[in-house]
This record gives structure tokens, C-alpha cells and sequence, in this order.
């Protein structure tokens, strides 16, 4: 077992040695030109694995969102968007700095899912005022990291994706760990991007490639995508060795997902029997454990978070006197038993 449980993120994966040995070994060419096979080979492997008709390859998760809402809005537009959304949380405003795009936050209920109401309100937008920012997308996360990983379920998505059609707006989802959605709902993949335009997920979160994401969506949409990586700074030479792993990722890492899930369970489970603590193990869908200690625990979060630090076990705090733990791949059972004590030995 590591000295260090690092359960700060799913982020933190090391590459498999398949991965590695994939990497080593990748046929190369200049992806600028469009000539890295390793790399059109995992694009077209990835549009055809959530249904859309073309992918791109972007090195992080921020530039494939950013690169989707500039692409489907025009300067002065709004992004809808939750209140708790990473797009809006962790991003750098890079929607408002780089495209000149207004962000609308529409308040995030404790699963995820939007505020009817506020909703509502943002779509029901009078197009004949000119006062008004003129909505341009439609943002979903799934899962919802700041919310628990909670899942947004595809019956839901269906809902919001006829609501937005019905006011010709594209919906586009932050799928960064929507593989984590799917595998604990038991569905295929295209359960959730069938109600989406466009869709961003993470090689490099549960999938554990060392670094990437894609972006996926029309033909059309990713012409228009793919300039916008250019100009972001994103145009990458011989990066088949990254999408080696990418390919890798996708063959390999997509099942093992669900002892992430078991993990995480088995964690909130003895969080939950600690009285200090307040947790509601059934809150927890994925690999994403939030939690909060009681008001008359004499540990503030960020104490909690720096004493099992030198125990050995890494956590982050979220704010509002949260605590996040996820877990991933190099994380097993044992590993969360050496959490739970260590958890009990700083509260005690």
C-alpha cells in the first residue's frame, strides 16, 4: 500500500502499463497537418462510441468546453448554465475573457438537476428586446461533480433537450465523468448523448489516461471547433502518444468504473458511522464522496483536511465546509480502510 492515499481527485491516475506500453510504441505523424493516424484513429473510435458524427482531441477538459460554447455562440450571447457547473466554477471565466460571452447561472437543485423555475425564465426569453443577451447554449454537467457526482438521468436529459429544441438552442454537455453516469445506470453511452449537441469528456479523470479529452458533435460543429483549438493554442504535433493512451482508455478502463463506484460506497458507508460526521451514504451515485462535520465537532473542514494530511490520506475541501474524496483507479478496498481509520484516529 502507497504512503500517500491521495483521494483528492481522480486526476491523480497513473497510466496502466498498457497505456505506457502504448504510448511507447504509437505511429506518429503531425496531427496540425492532420496526419497522426494514432490520433484520428482514437477520434473516430470516440464519435462513434457516444453517436456523434465527428471528435476532436483537445489536451484538458477546460479548452474542449471552452472551445464548444465559442463555437456555438456568437459574441454578446448567453450561456446558461448551473449555479455549482465546473464550467463556471473552474474555468477562468475563459467564456467572458476569450469569447466575450455573458454567463446566465440558473441555481443547481442538491442532484444536479436545474431549477425548474429559474429555467424556465432563462429559456422563455423575449428575442424581440433588445436590452436582452440572446441565449446561445444550453450547459448540463453529468455527473455533477460539486453535487455529490450525482447523475442526471437520461429521462431528464430528454426533457431539457426538447425544452432547448423548442427554442432552437444546442445543449451542450460537460461529460467529464459521464462514463461514471452510464456504467452505474447500466446503460450504453448513447442513453445520455443522444440528448445533447455536443458533448466534452475526460480521457484523464476515471479513465485514467495521463492526459486529454474530447470534444464530439456534428461535422459542422467540430470544422468550427477545431479552429477554435488552434487558435486557443491547442494545435499539437506527434500527440499520438497521447492518444495512444486515450485508445487504451476507452478499451480498458470504461467497465472497471463500477470499483471506483464500490469504493466510494464503501467509504460514505463508514464516513456515515462516524458522529462527527454527516453524510447521507445514499447520496452518493459514483465515485464522488462529499461530506460536512457536525456543528459541534471542534475540527473546522480545513483542519480535518490538513490532520489526515499528515496521516497520510489527501482530501480537499470544496467550501461551505465540505470535504471531497473521490475515487479511482489505484485506490482498492484496503485503501479505504486505511482512510476510515485514519479518519477516526484525527476526530478522535
Amino acid at each position: 500500500m502507497p504512503n500517500t492515499i491521495d483521494l483528492r481527485s481522480d486526476t491523480v491516475t497513473l497510466p496502466s502499463p498498457v497505456m505506457r506500453e502504448a504510448m511507447f510504441t504509437a505511429e506518429l505523424g503531425d496531427d496540425v497537418y492532420g496526419e497522426d493516424p494514432t490520433i484520428n484513429r482514437l477520434q473516430a473510435q470516440a464519435a462513434a462510441l457516444v453517436g456523434k458524427e465527428a471528435a476532436l482531441l483537445v489536451p484538458s477538459g477546460t479548452m474542449g468546453n471552452l472551445s464548444a460554447l465559442l463555437a456555438h455562440c456568437q459574441r454578446g450571447q448567453q450561456v446558461l448554465l448551473g449555479s455549482e457547473c465546473h464550467i463556471y466554477h473552474y474555468e477562468g471565466g475563459g467564456a467572458s475573457a476569450l469569447g466575450g460571452l455573458a454567463y446566465c447561472v440558473i441555481p443547481n437543485l442538491p442532484d444536479g438537476t436545474l431549477d425548474p423555475e429559474s429555467l424556465h425564465k432563462a429559456l422563455d426569453h423575449d428575442h424581440y428586446d433588445p436590452h436582452l443577451a440572446m441565449p446561445g447554449v444550453l450547459c448540463l454537467e453529468n455527473t455533477h461533480n460539486r453535487c455529490g457526482g450525482r447523475i442526471l438521468p437520461p429521462a431528464y436529459m430528454a426533457e431539457i433537450y426538447a425544452l432547448a429544441q423548442q427554442r432552437g438552442l444546442p445543449v451542450h454537455l460537460d461529460g467529464a465523468r459521464m462514463f461514471n453516469a452510464a456504467v452505474a445506470l447500466d446503460v450504453d453511452i448513447h442513453a445520455i448523448t443522444q440528448h445533447v449537441d455536443t458533448v466534452q469528456f475526460c480521457l484523464s479523470k476515471g479513465l485514467a489516461a495521463p492526459v486529454g479529452s474530447i470534444l464530439a458533435g456534428s461535422h459542422a460543429f467540430i470544422t468550427r471547433a477545431h479552429r477554435i483549438r488552434k487558435m486557443l493554442g491547442g494545435g499539437m504535433r506527434q500527440a499520438g502518444i497521447i492518444a495512444a493512451a486515450g485508445i487504451v482508455a476507452l478499451d480498458t478502463m470504461i467497465a472497471r468504473l463500477h470499483d471506483d463506484h464500490r469504493n466510494a460506497a464503501m467509504l460514505a458507508e463508514g464516513l456515515a458511522t462516524i458522529p462527527s460526521i454527516q453524510l447521507d451514504p445514499t447520496s452518493v451515485e459514483t465515485n464522488i464522496v462529499i461530506f460536512t462535520l457536525h456543528p459541534d465537532t471542534p475540527h473546522t473542514a480545513a483542519e480535518l483536511v490538513s490532520a489526515l494530511h499528515r496521516e497520510g490520506v489527501l482530501m480537499g475541501e470544496l467550501g461551505r465546509g465540505r470535504i471531497r474524496a473521490v475515487t479511482h483507479y489505484g485506490i482498492e478496498p484496503e485503501h479505504i480502510q486505511a482512510t476510515l481509520s485514519a479518519v477516526r484516529r484525527v476526530i478522535a
